[in-house]
């Protein structure tokens, strides 16, 4: 699993939910219920003091887990055998305050090894 910060867009539904992202200049849709939950952040090494009325998204970091495919692209002809494509397993973060998004982690574990 690597772990890491960067930027990615995301799409998501009314409900606030993740449907589609960008990352790396590729297109990639979800090909599964997306999970989401809370982790505990340090907000005091990232600030200095909790300032009054401030609390969603200073002591917990919304995280998504999300299964994804790449979109393949538009008016690409279909091959004679149809390949499997391979999904990614990846944790998002939303940034409470500015809504940005990032990719914070890639579980190659999760992903089907070859022999």
């Amino acid at each position: 699993m690597g772990m890491f910060s960067e930027s990615v867009d995301v799409d998501c539904t009314t409900a606030g939910q993740p449907l589609r992202l960008r990352w790396a200049g590729r297109d990639y849709s979800l090909c599964a219920d997306p999970v989401r939950w809370y982790e505990r952040r340090q907000w005091w090494v990232e600030e200095s003091r909790a300032p009054l009325g401030r609390g969603p998204g200073l002591v917990d970091h919304e995280i998504w887990r999300v299964q994804v495919r790449e979109d393949t692209p538009t008016g690409r002809k279909p091959a004679l055998q149809p390949e499997v494509q391979e999904s990614l397993t990846l944790d998002l973060v939303r940034h409470a305050a500015s809504g940005r998004w990032r990719l914070l982690r890639i579980h190659d574990a999760l992903r089907p090894q070859s022999a």
